[in-house]
Parts: C-alpha cells; structure tokens; sequence
C-alpha cells in the first residue's frame, strides 16, 4: 500500500485523507466531500485553490485554467494535484449547502433500457442500474462504453432523483462523436454500461425565496428537465421562467409536455427561442439568442438580486450569459451554472 496524507480545507475546518497517486478531488469525491469543480480534467478552473503548506505535483492541466503566473503563487488545480506529503490548502470559492449534500462518488454497473428520438439529433438515452444511485436533481454522471476504448463521456440525468435504478438522459448527437454516434446503432437494449457520480455542483437549491430562471440550449435541456420537475414535486411556490435557446423550430422538442406544466401551474412560463432568424418565417415567438432573450425579460420584469439562476448548455452561451445576469443584478452566488466544454478526444461536448 502506498502512503496516506491529510487535506486540511480552509476556511471550512475540513480534514480527508489522499492516498499516494491519487487526485485530491478523486478524494474528496471518495470521501463524500463535495468540492467545486467541472471538468475534472484540469481545463474550466473550478476547482482552483492556493497551497498553504505541503509538497505536491500537478497532473498536466490547460494553462488557461491555471497560468504561470498564478502557479507561481501557489495556485494549483485540485483535479490534478497529487500529494506528497500533509497538505493545507485555501479554497478560493466554497458553498456550504454543497458541503453539507455531499455524496459519496460511486462505481455502479447497468444496462440500456431504451433510446428515443426527440430531434434530429437529440436522443433520450434510459438506462438500469444495478443498484440505486443518490444524486441531487441537476447532477451528472460519467458514463463508461463496454470494449477495449473505455469511451468515457459525463451527462446530466433529465429525471428527478427519486427513481432509485433508472436514469435518463437527454444527449445530442455529434456525427463524429465516440459516444454520440453510438445512440442509433451500438447502444440497443441490453448493452451494459459503467456509471461512475454523482458529479456536479450546479444542482437545485432548496427554501430559496423568489424567482426561478432556467436557461438552456441543446442537450443542457437535460439537467434543467430534473431540476424544474424536482422543483414542481417539492410543491415550493415560486415563478419559474424556462428559457431555451434553439436554431431553429425543428430543434425544439417536449413543446406538448412543457405546454401541459404551463397549464397545470399558472407560475410556470416556458420562452423558447430561435437563432436562425432566416428560417421558420412562420414563428411567432422569440427570435435572437437566449441570451439577448433573457437580457429583454429580466429587464421588463425586473427581478433583481431575488433569483436564482440555473444555466446549462454550450460554453458559448455560458460566456454570453453570466454577464448579462451580472448586468441585471442577479448576485453571483445566486447564478449555478453547467458548462459543455468539448471533450477531449472528441467534438461531443462534456461537463465543466
């Protein structure tokens, strides 16, 4: 067996063992102990922190999510730090209700139960698990295909956590992607499947007052479809408006569904909105970005700071989004967020 070393976090006061080769987030996630983070790969620098004391070596990372001049100063990634002795590090962004939900990250095993075709290049993947998963509604997975590549992708599950085995997920299809391309062909029923989670701190907040905003765009559907039911089955009373960004018309799907929720709760309000403003000339909704789209609805409805935000989707929207929110007041520590960065191997998106 290999050495053993404490991880003391300030300022929360917590302590977790690293074992030798092993990542000081793969621990923390061993251990239950949700610290910030996203890619888990050393690219979105969420999980960026500076070294008090101790001896460590990084796993190679992006410069753009820790720069020279930032590693010069003790900064260092927790994804890719590998401890070498006792270490104490200061945690430049923590959330206490992230801390006390922490679940321990778990190997489970499982088998498809179904694909559906809800675009022309989304599908809802359904899987069994084993054995039941905790999560919180928001969460992501990383997912493992059987065969000699190991093809590791994350995504979000689109159902609520109470469904114990079964997990679905709302995934758009690359034509080149390892994963992706597989939906309509490898992955048929049966097909077993390695989960690795839950991941992810972008997960609904409870007994928060005012306004609820979600904002999505593509497969960013997927976690914002677990966290508005998980929301609606909490029986919270709050103003729910659902902003989701498409090309165009034949890019939007669950209109019926979403339709019906509008129906049944006179405080849910769904804005779809069309980007390609050449087509569907029969389109009498939202045109733009959603981005610009929100920015026109929050300055017409005036929120303010008492609302939280839920934005998930391509990093591009990310970007253009966060400063519209600041731009409207939204306090920061009310804007969660879920970035789909590329992956590394492939042009199919994953978690950040």
């Amino acid at each position: 067996m290999g050495d053993v070393y404490t991880v003391r976090l300030s300022p929360v006061g917590v302590e977790f063992e690293v074992k030798e080769g092993e990542t000081v987030l793969d621990a923390a996630f061993r251990q239950g102990i949700a610290l910030p983070h996203g890619c888990k790969e050393g690219r979105c620098a969420a999980c960026k922190c500076v070294l008090n004391e101790g001896e460590v070596e990084l796993k190679p990372y992006s410069t753009f999510a820790l720069n020279e001049m930032e590693r010069d100063q003790n900064h260092i990634l927790l994804c890719r730090t590998l401890a070498y002795s006792d270490i104490e590090v200061d945690l430049l962004n923590f959330d206490e209700e992230i801390l006390s939900k922490s679940i321990p990250v778990r190997n489970l095993e499982g088998q498809v139960t179904r694909v559906v075709e809800l675009t022309h290049d989304i599908r809802r993947l359904e899987i069994v698990l084993d054995q039941p998963l905790k999560f919180w509604a928001g969460q992501y997975v990383d997912i493992t295909l059987p065969g000699p590549e190991k093809i590791t992708r994350s995504f979000s599950m689109a159902n609520t956590p109470v469904e114990g085995k079964e997990l679905a997920f709302i995934i758009k299809k690359y034509p080149n992607g390892q994963f992706s391309s597989r939906l309509d062909g490898d992955l048929k029923p049966g097909t077993r499947l390695d989960v690795r989670g839950p991941f992810g701190t972008c997960f609904r907040r409870e007994d928060k007052g005012g306004a609820l905003i979600l904002v999505g765009g593509g497969s960013g559907m997927s976690p914002l479809w677990s966290i508005l039911h998980d929301h609606l089955e909490s029986g919270e009373d709050r103003e729910v408006h659902f902003f989701y960004g498409a090309r165009t018309a034949k890019d939007l799907f669950y209109l019926d569904e979403l339709a019906r929720l509008a129906e049944e709760n006179s405080r849910f309000h769904f804005i779809p909105a069309l980007s390609n403003t050449g087509e569907d000339e029969e389109w009498t909704g939202e045109r733009g970005f959603v981005h610009e789209v929100l920015n026109a609805h929050l300055r017409r409805l005036s929120f303010g700071e008492d609302v939280d935000v839920y934005a998930c989707g391509p990093e591009p929207m990310i970007e253009a989004l966060v400063p519209v929110l600041q731009m409207n007041d939204v306090s920061t520590d009310r804007i969660f967020f879920d970035k789909f960065t590329p992956a590394s191997s492939a042009t199919e998106l994953a978690h950040a």
